[in-house]
């Protein structure tokens, strides 16, 4: 099949899955009849589908940690823990690395010597060698959604198994699941096996089952500026809804700057239903989650609740529908679940706290919207242009040219040329455009905030400095300041 942002037609869908299921055996035990009952049982309070548009109803904060553990009885108790003793509105089940690389028969080997609690692999959940059976065990013993994360190129088995399992979120996406986590892997092959996942969930919508869809917003964590973030969560979300997807839910990556990051949360809502309905994707519903800070966290506990803290007054007053939570034990390897359940809690705690008070509209705010809604714009025409209106063959000829363009991304379908840096307040700005096809008056913005930093660090902005930013926030700091 060619890429292309066209819904699959049914008999290629089908095809396609005989494969897809006999990839690993639990893929058999798989009834979609079975699964849309089994979903259309389920109380409303446990699907993330309708518990994002009532966020987006209320104007509420959802929390979701991350966390996922390799044996069933294991995952639960995690879960029922961030539920019971965290407060958490959604729960997750983090995929296993072996899962997201397809690797089923070495997780299967893993799960015979049941996994000593220590041992690194045993981080994730293994929703396909569980099947469905094992992961309704997950899904009917808690009271709210529980969202597969996970960054896997190829979910389709995943997806299969999983929402027959009566999972009703997963986040990923073609462009997302690629770029920011692999080397080799063609963005075409990709984007067909996320064209898959999306038009499975376009047959369970079509059943009066909404399944939740999150394109990975944070990108690789480092220095995203929110135009190239926004331009590929946008571009995923046409590609999802033009397979039938009805709950989409764009993410964004803290930055550190308040003002740029609630700008970031407002344009990116109101530039993905621009987009979804300049191509007639109106029934779709658009929320947003922010991302707490993914780069480096400082290793005491006490510094690291002031970076979730921050996160979590970013969230709140820039009305995300959802946050994901970090733990104040980040920096020093996988979390447990009381270090997980203190990030939720203090995130809680701050949401509370801003919840009436919403960011106060001023000019700088405004202005930030507005540079980061024209850049976004930028990209998006250009990748439109690229692929004469079809959003997936722009996206592969977008990273060819260099209009998409994701910073510090391994693959070698990525550019590269991108470079990213802190202005003197802290917002992310672009030290090197690379292609990106920006305008005139954006470019010049930005080696202006970018020059204002040299002028009062008396220094010339160069590499150095965008290493600076990156190490900053785990050493206490936001700006990568020289002593």
């Amino acid at each position: 099949m060619q890429v292309k942002n066209q819904k699959w037609p049914e008999e290629c869908f089908w095809r396609e899955r005989t494969g897809v299921l006999e990839q690993w055996p639990t893929g058999s035990h798989v009834d979609l009849q079975d699964a849309w009952e089994f979903q259309g049982r389920q109380p409303r309070q446990r699907n993330l589908a309708v518990k994002m548009a009532e966020a987006r109803h209320q104007g509420v904060t959802l929390v979701q940690p991350r966390g996922g553990l390799a044996l069933v009885d294991k995952h639960l108790a995690l879960l029922r823990y961030l539920q019971d003793q965290g407060g958490a509105d959604i729960l997750p089940a983090t995929i296993d690395s072996y899962t997201r690389q397809g690797r089923y028969k070495e997780m299967e080997e893993g799960l015979a010597r049941e996994f000593p609690g220590d041992q690194g692999m045993a981080h994730g959940f293994p929703a396909v060698n569980h099947g469905v059976e094992g992961c309704r065990r997950v899904t009917e013993a808690v009271r709210v959604p529980v969202q597969i994360r996970h960054g896997a190129p190829d979910a389709r088995l995943l997806a299969e198994v999983s929402l027959a399992g009566g999972f009703t979120g997963i986040e990923g996406g073609g462009i997302s699941a690629n770029i920011p986590y692999l080397k080799n892997m063609p963005l075409e092959q990709t984007i067909l096996a996320w064209q898959y996942v999306d038009r499975l969930i376009g047959f369970y919508e079509e059943q009066g089952v909404p399944i939740n869809r999150e394109p990975f917003g944070a990108l690789t964590g480092a220095l995203v500026p929110p135009c190239i973030s926004h331009s590929i969560g946008i571009i995923e979300a046409l590609l999802a809804a033009e397979q039938g997807v009805k709950s989409i839910t764009l993410g964004y990556g803290q930055g550190g700057n308040l003002v740029q990051d609630v700008a970031a949360i407002h344009s990116l809502k109101t530039l993905a239903e621009e987009y979804l309905h300049r191509f007639g994707y109106r029934e779709v519903v658009v929320t947003t989650v922010f991302h707490q800070w993914m780069g480096g966290f400082p290793q005491d506990a006490s510094r690291a609740y002031g970076v979730i803290a921050w996160g979590a007054a970013a969230a709140g007053l820039a009305g995300a529908h959802k946050v994901v939570t970090k733990s104040p034990h980040e920096a020093l390897g996988w979390p447990g679940m009381e270090s997980v359940a203190s990030g939720l809690n203090a995130t809680r705690q701050v949401l509370s706290m801003v919840r009436d008070q919403g960011m106060p509209d001023g000019q700088t705010l405004q202005q930030e919207i507005e540079m980061i809604t024209a850049e976004t714009r930028s990209i998006l025409e250009r990748v439109l242009e690229l692929g004469e209106g079809d959003a997936a063959v722009g996206a592969v000829r977008g990273f060819q040219e260099g209009a998409l363009d994701v910073p510090f991304a391994p693959s070698r379908l990525n550019p590269g040329k991108v470079l990213p840096v802190r202005d003197n307040r802290g917002a992310i700005r672009l030290l090197d455009t690379g292609n990106l096809p920006l305008g005139a008056d954006a470019k010049e913005y930005n080696r202006e905030r970018v020059a204002e930093r040299g002028r009062v660090e008396k220094r010339e902005p160069s590499f150095q400095m965008v290493i600076d930013d990156i190490y900053a926030i785990g050493k206490g700091m936001l700006l990568g300041r020289p002593k």
